[in-house]
C-alpha cells in the first residue's frame, strides 16, 4: 500500500553559527582620602593599589550534533523539495529547531547556495546554507540537486493502460504521483504548487523516498486537458532530484 502525507514543515531549514563568550572584569582600584573636611597637618600616606590583570576567555563555537560531511558540495545551488505549496521552508541559525529563523525558502525555491558543511543530530542531518547574503542551516531532508528533465507521459500512460483522468487537478495529480511511488520504503507524496486551470490544468507534486541514496525523488509538472466530465492527463514533465551531487548531464551520483 503506498503511503501519502501532506507535511507543513516549519522547514526548513537555515543557520548562523552561536557564539558564546565568557570573561571576568577586573577588580576596581580603591584608594585612601581623609574625610570630608577634616584638616591634616601632614601629607597622607600614599596607598600602592595592586590591579590583578584581566583575563578574558576564549571566544569558543558550539554547535549541537557531530560534524557530517556528507553534504552537497559548496557552491552548488540546492532545491528545496517536499515542502507543501502553503508552507515554506525555514532556514535557522543554528543546526536543530531550538533556533531562530533567519530566512525562509518558498516550495520550489532553488535560491540556497550550498556551503558545504554538516552536523548529523540524533533523527536528522543539517546543512549549511546561504540565502540572499544570510547564512543558516536547513534540515537536508528537504533540499535535493535538481537533475534532467525528461518527459515521462508514455511510460504512465503505459503503466496505467490508458490515459488516467480524474475530476480535477487534485485528483488527476494524486493517480499520477501514485505511480512513481515506492512501497517500501514508503515514498511521501506532496503538493508543492497548488493547482492553476486556464487552456490546460497544472499542478506539482514531489515525490520523495525512494530508496535510493543518489535519487532523493522526483518532481511531476503534470498538465491535464480539461473535458466535460474533469481532466485527462495531458504530459508529465519529471524532475530527477538528487541527493548526493549530479553530473553536467543532468544524472544523479
Amino acid at each position: 500500500m503506498r503511503i501519502r502525507s501532506f507535511p507543513t514543515f516549519v522547514a526548513v531549514t537555515a543557520l548562523a553559527l552561536v557564539l558564546s563568550a565568557c570573561g571576568t572584569d577586573a577588580g576596581d582600584a580603591t584608594t585612601t582620602a581623609p574625610p570630608a573636611g577634616e584638616t591634616t597637618t601632614t601629607p597622607a600616606p600614599t596607598t600602592t593599589t595592586t590591579v590583578p590583570p584581566t583575563t578574558v576567555a576564549p571566544t569558543t563555537t558550539t554547535l549541537p550534533g557531530e560534524p557530517f560531511d556528507i553534504v552537497f558540495a559548496a557552491g552548488s545551488e540546492v532545491a528545496v523539495i517536499g515542502v507543501a505549496h502553503d508552507d515554506v521552508l525555514n532556514v535557522r541559525s543554528g543546526p536543530g529547531v531550538e533556533f531562530d529563523v533567519v530566512a525562509t525558502l518558498d516550495p520550489t525555491s532553488t535560491d540556497a547556495i550550498a556551503l558545504g558543511e554538516g552536523r548529523l543530530l540524533v533523527g536528522s542531518i543539517w546543512q549549511a546554507v546561504e540565502v540572499d547574503g544570510v547564512e543558516g542551516w536547513v534540515n537536508s531532508s528537504f533540499l535535493a540537486l535538481a537533475g534532467v528533465v525528461d518527459d515521462q507521459t508514455s511510460a504512465v500512460v503505459t503503466l496505467l493502460g490508458g490515459i488516467p483522468t480524474g475530476s480535477d487537478m487534485i485528483e488527476l495529480g494524486e493517480l499520477v504521483a501514485d505511480t512513481f511511488a515506492s512501497t517500501d520504503p514508503p515514498s511521501t507524496i506532496t503538493m508543492v504548487v497548488a493547482p492553476t486551470v486556464g487552456d490546460l490544468g497544472e499542478v506539482t507534486y514531489d515525490v520523495v523516498g525512494l530508496g535510493d541514496d543518489s535519487v532523493r525523488g522526483v518532481r511531476l509538472h503534470i498538465f491535464g486537458t480539461p473535458g466535460d466530465e474533469g481532466f485527462g492527463l495531458k504530459s508529465v514533465e519529471v524532475t530527477t532530484l538528487c541527493g548526493r551531487g549530479v553530473t553536467e548531464d543532468g544524472l544523479c551520483v
